[in-house]
């Protein structure tokens, strides 16, 4: 290990498996749902934010101009299902699924989907859409920004290691 990575203050986990970005460029745990932005198979101008409830399973999948998506009519769309595999793919599917708090008969995305599905969950508020979208674009940006090893602003919330106070 590295004196940077021994060092570190944040722990950085490497993804479980690697991903194709083109259908679900972006997969959060994060204020108790799994939520993203899945693309659309259709119109590559069009993407679809799409969330789970931890616990309760309450989705809600809506374009980002804020249109509800055609298939989330009471149960998992495919954007849904989507979703769930790549977070399996980029967390692992132990972690997934012990953050939804759901409890599948084996570990795998259909496993957990089909857990979740089982329960019969409600379809839930699209309020959180735009700031899911919001976190997307920002990761977009930084995608942009050219190699540097200097620091990038916005990102200095962590204090350096040996600072004196």
């Amino acid at each position: 290990m590295s004196d940077w990575e021994s060092s570190s203050l944040a722990r950085v986990l490497p993804p479980a498996s690697p991903r194709k970005l083109a259908k679900v460029p972006f997969v959060e745990l994060a204020d108790g749902r799994v939520q993203g932005v899945v693309s659309s198979g259709s119109d590559i101008g069009r993407v679809y934010v799409s969330s789970v409830l931890a616990g309760t399973f309450e989705f809600a999948c809506s374009t980002n101009n804020n249109r509800p998506c055609g298939g989330a009519r009471g149960s998992f769309c495919n954007h849904i299902l989507a979703l769930i595999t790549e977070a399996v793919l980029q967390y692992g599917a132990e972690r997934v699924a012990r953050y939804l708090r759901v409890e599948p008969d084996e570990l795998s995305a259909p496993a957990i989907s089909g857990a979740m599905v089982d329960t019969r969950p409600s379809q839930g508020d699209r309020g959180a859409a735009a700031a899911v979208f919001s976190r997307f674009l920002r990761h977009l940006a930084y995608l942009e920004l050219a190699p540097s090893t200097a620091p990038v602003p916005e990102m200095q919330w962590f204090p350096p290691t040996r600072a004196v106070v």
